[in-house]
């Protein structure tokens, strides 16, 4: 038991990869788009989810076992190793353009899997300092505002019409992207300038988390520009926005199609079915199980390495990286999961007659 941390080392693998992408040339610099979109989607066709949850005694040792924190903590100075590292690469005289793509997209990856992915875990958590990691690593994507929108708006809201992060049933993830990214940045200066009017700090001070997020980003591309140049900060900027789009196509996956009823009060309870969920077991570790997303949702505090299968969570038809690729193919994203829609909708009708 004590020693089951160690297979959530297997993303540092995805990160050797985009390491060695950053010093490569050709079809090597793309070794880790071919690793996430291609090898992890096929392995998981033929490897069976995993719905084992551990024992209350197993969990209690989980939870309390410090190596799974260790793990996250430094995955941060890793991410700010990895952007010097891209950021070096990319000024490397003679690249071909298939070159800088290659390296910018694994950079991209990265944003996405390390720096927004753990930065979304270690925000969740009560500690100023794990909270401080977390923006830390939004910072590679510019995107510190989902530290705001994503605990104090998406979990509140989730699987409702006010939730710009929830997708909308038969709504096409290229037209989600446009909603979800402008109004989750609107919801969170909305969230942000609240918090400062009920504690009476001038919204446009410093206590303002909005204004210290946009200073923050500001300062880091600032001083990529100064010690890099406008073409690295232009590959920077273009990794971090494929980071911002992996994000919310994970939301995307993560929602799609289902709703709280309302009630006299507002909407029910977030519960296991309000959340599609993922045992494909590739995915859940090179993501820190993330997918299996309705626990997290039925309860946002538990750590990563405890998170539970529900029996009344709906399913996602592969893992993660085969949702998002199904995902990118609306008619058939729609053929797919509008029927497991229905299918759930029946059986939480059948469940409350």
């Amino acid at each position: 038991m004590g020693i089951r941390f160690i297979k959530y080392l297997s993303p540092v693998s995805f990160y050797i990869l985009a390491v060695w992408a950053f010093q490569s040339h050709g079809w090597m610099a793309w070794l880790p788009m071919y690793y996430a979109w291609i090898l992890i989607p096929l392995i998981e066709l033929f490897i069976p989810p995993d719905a084992h949850n551990m024992s209350e005694a197993e969990e209690e040792l989980a939870r309390k076992n410090r190596w799974y924190d260790l793990m996250l903590y430094i995955i941060v100075p890793m991410q700010f190793l990895a952007l010097y590292l891209f950021l070096v690469s990319v000024q490397e005289p003679g690249l071909t353009g298939a070159d800088l793509a290659g390296r910018t997209i694994s950079m991209g990856l990265l944003c996405g899997t390390f720096g927004i992915n753990v930065g979304h875990e270690l925000g969740h958590r009560s500690n100023h300092y794990e909270q401080w990691m977390a923006k830390a690593l939004l910072s590679t994507s510019l995107y510190m505002h989902f530290f705001i929108e994503h605990n104090k708006g998406h979990h509140k809201r989730v699987a409702t019409p006010e939730d710009p992060s929830s997708a909308r049933f038969n709504e096409p993830v290229y037209t989600f992207y446009l909603r979800t990214i402008i109004y989750s940045y609107l919801s969170a200066w909305h969230i942000a300038s609240a918090e400062c009017r009920k504690k009476g700090y001038a919204v446009m001070g410093w206590r303002n988390e909005m204004i210290q997020a946009h200073v923050l980003q500001l300062l880091l591309v600032t001083v990529i520009y100064f010690f890099a140049g406008a073409a690295a900060t232009f590959y920077f900027l273009l990794a971090a926005l494929m980071g911002i789009l992996l994000l919310e196509t994970v939301n995307y996956i993560e929602h799609y199609g289902l709703s709280r009823k309302p009630t006299a009060t507002g909407y029910e309870r977030a519960m296991p079915w309000h959340s599609w969920n993922s045992n494909h077991v590739l995915g859940r570790i090179m993501l820190f199980e993330l997918s299996r997303h309705s626990d997290h949702h039925y309860l946002a505090s538990r750590k990563y390495q405890i998170l539970r299968h529900h029996e009344q969570a709906p399913q996602l038809p592969t893992g993660y990286p085969g949702s998002m690729l199904l995902s990118l193919l609306p008619p058939l994203w729609f053929k797919v999961m509008n029927k497991r829609i229905r299918l759930v909708e029946q059986g939480h009708a059948s469940s409350s007659a």
